[in-house]
């Protein structure tokens, strides 16, 4: 398969702000719904609201004469900044680092005594940061059965050290920070120059560098305002579907070719979705239509100025339904307004372009999506609604990468049995090619997220992978042994990492099974494993460890294969390793999608449900000499699999490059002792 040329790692100020905004964004995107609850509550039931409820909108007084403190306050106060500092520290150190980040945070808030959302952007990463950092001063330093006590008191400890120098650190200086920038928007709107910043905006918006503008400091500005005034015009800055929507149209009546005929799909994609970046393609053809951008947003602030309109929170994403649902009560005119002005303006004016241009817009949209993709660092989730569902599989399968190879994870039903061995193959390939610093680990699909490159799946199983990864790359193999389709990602790696290769194929060709393997998951401090696993050195092959001289037989008696498999959790049972639940998930595992990894090889095990049932690691192999009947497919050896705490995955590894090279396959078809088995997986360790 042939791969296009890979854009080289970009390091310029654009990435740089990029990068930074999208930062920024990762800690309030996932609270949108705190948001938008906020934004319902407030609108509902605060004095000016549709319902006003002094107990829950937080004026008035009660029974007592005391006043009331209501939903409002407290929501905006406390509630959303810890969400955003708990998940900013979360998104640097898993769960440990957004407790701390928490913690940090509050003493911020209180510092402040004002919505500290700018502080809680800063105290919540830089919690889970530093926390990081001081665990790994004692990482592996701790005495056995003192963990929970040193991981508990360094938390709590640096967590209330961090409350204190919120408050008396950064609580005052992102106060100062707060009122000079609101000091300044509202030096804008006294002056009638608000609409000006959609000159920054609406290029922003197709460079992505939109979020460090919008989540950095219109957001955090707009709360602030939106507690005292009850609503607030920065919302709609950069929100308003208006400007897209008019560029879209004009293409559905003034473009040509692929583009014309994609534009009313990416429209209701954009107006009622509310995923702006599918226009950004079609400003990209012909870079003067941000002109018509600029024009619309600027019709629409100007717009919004002159109402005194406003929305109560975010509208995330920017769909029209979202910015009705946050609307002030006294704004709705005004903001639909400002929406269809915004559109009309950016239709008459990219319209005029159009028309007047040479070229219709009937340039390659295909080109121009991947010059989006190539800025965004990442796959768009909605191209295909540009260029096809084709196109986009094929630049799913590997054709186009606009970023280097760090990670590539192998997903199965489980993650314990049939990816834990495509894994170890494809690494020893990637080894062997020179990147031994590519990331390849495996993970069950219910784990899976949108953080890896590559996501590599069994056929059957690409469909309900493809959501929870939409930017990788996806390839869909038949069997994890011998896929012809590891060379086209060895050829991708190559590809989009040339230059990073830090060793030759001769100096990592021999290395150790264990080794490979221990370049899988990414991290391995306490509460970074994020699912994905590689495989861990397990106790001595022979010995007290997961495969036993016991759990070998050479002459299986099963004729098909749910008796082999019987056979081989039998032997599972056999040690104790599992209860009889975990032989019926191994059929049911095997009814979903088959176990055949190719070279005669089947590794029937169980569901990701059923490791609940596994008492200990084990597994055990059975040999048929005369082989059988594999849904199709010749299997002469069935690998049963129990696997707890990756203690598995290095008898998995070895098992891999056994069966990825003929001439051991041979030797175990010819071994008459379970000993030569043992002796052969021990030659492989050394």
């Amino acid at each position: 398969m042939a791969t296009e040329t890979v854009a080289k790692p970009r390091t310029s100020l654009r990435v740089g702000v990029q990068k930074f905004g999208t930062f920024l964004s990762g800690m309030i995107m996932p609270n949108i719904g705190a948001f938008i609850a906020w934004g319902l509550i407030t609108a509902l039931f605060i004095e000016k609201g549709w319902i006003p409820v002094p107990a829950l909108g937080g004026f008035g007084t009660n029974a007592e004469g005391v006043p009331n403190v209501g939903l409002v306050g407290p929501m905006i106060t406390y509630l959303l900044p810890l969400l955003i500092g708990y998940t900013g520290g979360k998104m640097v150190y898993d769960v440990r680092g957004g407790v701390v980040g928490a913690i940090g945070t509050m003493g911020v808030i209180v510092g402040a005594g004002i919505p500290m959302f700018i502080g809680a952007m800063i105290m919540g990463p830089l919690g889970g940061w530093t926390m990081k950092q001081l665990d790994r001063i004692w990482d592996g330093k701790i005495r056995p059965g003192f963990e929970m006590l040193v991981n508990n008191f360094s938390a709590g400890i640096w967590g209330a050290i961090l409350a204190l120098l919120g408050f008396y650190g950064i609580s005052p200086a992102v106060t100062v920070f707060s009122q000079g920038a609101g000091n300044v928007v509202q030096f804008l709107v006294n002056n009638g120059l608000l609409p000006l910043t959609s000159i920054f905006i609406e290029p922003a918006k197709v460079l992505f560098l939109n979020n460090a503008i919008n989540h950095g400091v219109l957001t955090p500005l707009g709360i602030q305002q939106s507690l005292e005034q009850g609503k607030s015009i920065l919302f709609l800055l950069e929100a308003n579907p208006g400007p897209g929507l008019g560029i879209l149209l004009a293409y559905m009546f003034f473009g040509r070719g692929a583009a014309k005929a994609s534009a009313p799909g990416a429209a209701i994609i954009h107006f009622l979705g509310g995923i702006h970046e599918i226009y950004f393609p079609y400003v990209l053809m012909k870079p003067i239509l941000i002109l018509a951008a600029i024009g619309g947003g600027m019709t629409g602030i100007a717009t919004l100025a002159i109402t005194n309109s406003g929305l109560v929170a975010p509208a995330a994403p920017g769909s029209i339904i979202a910015v009705i649902a946050q609307t002030s009560r006294d704004s709705y005119i005004g903001v639909i307004l400002s929406v269809v002005l915004a559109t009309a303006v950016s239709f008459l004016i990219a319209s005029l372009i159009l028309r007047t241009s040479k070229n219709k817009g009937e340039d390659d949209l295909s080109e121009a999506t991947s010059r989006m993709e190539a800025m965004k660092g990442k796959k768009s989730s909605v191209s295909s609604a540009l260029v096809g569902e084709g196109a986009a599989a094929t630049r799913g399968e590997g054709t186009v990468l606009t970023r280097p190879v760090r990670n590539i994870v192998f997903a199965c039903d489980a993650g314990m049995g049939s990816s834990a061995m495509g894994a170890s193959v494809l690494r020893n390939k990637i080894k062997a090619a020179g990147f031994p610093d590519v990331k390849v680990t495996n993970s069950a699909i219910a784990n899976l997220s949108d953080t890896y490159d590559v996501v590599v799946t069994h056929e059957d199983l690409t469909e309900r992978a493809q959501p929870r990864t939409s930017s990788a790359v996806h390839y869909s193999v038949d069997n994890f042994m011998n896929s012809p389709k590891y060379d086209d990602i060895v050829e991708l790696v190559r590809s989009s990492n040339s230059g990073d290769a830090g060793t030759t194929a001769e100096t990592t060709a021999g290395a150790p099974a264990a080794a490979a393997a221990g370049t899988g998951a990414a991290g391995t401090a306490p509460g970074t494993s994020h699912g994905a696993h590689a495989a861990e050195p397990a106790a001595a092959v022979g010995g007290k460890g997961v495969l036993l001289r016991d759990s070998v037989v050479l002459n299986g008696k099963a004729g098909d294969r749910d008796s082999a498999i019987d056979e081989a959790g039998q032997l599972l049972l056999d040690r104790g390793a599992v209860d009889v639940s975990y032989v019926h998930a191994m059929h049911e595992r095997e009814e979903s999608v088959s176990t055949y990894m190719g070279s005669f090889l089947a590794i029937p095990h169980g569901t990701n449900d059923a490791k609940d049932h596994i008492k200990h690691s084990a597994v055990s192999i059975v040999r048929y000499p005369e082989g059988i009947d594999w849904g199709g497919k010749q299997v002469k050896f069935v690998v049963g699999v129990a696997g707890l705490n990756n203690e598995h995955l290095h008898i998995l590894s070895t098992i891999a490059k056994i069966f990825t090279n003929k001439a051991q396959v041979a030797q175990l078809e010819e071994a008459t002792t379970a000993d030569e088995v043992l002796e052969l997986f021990g030659k492989v360790n050394a």
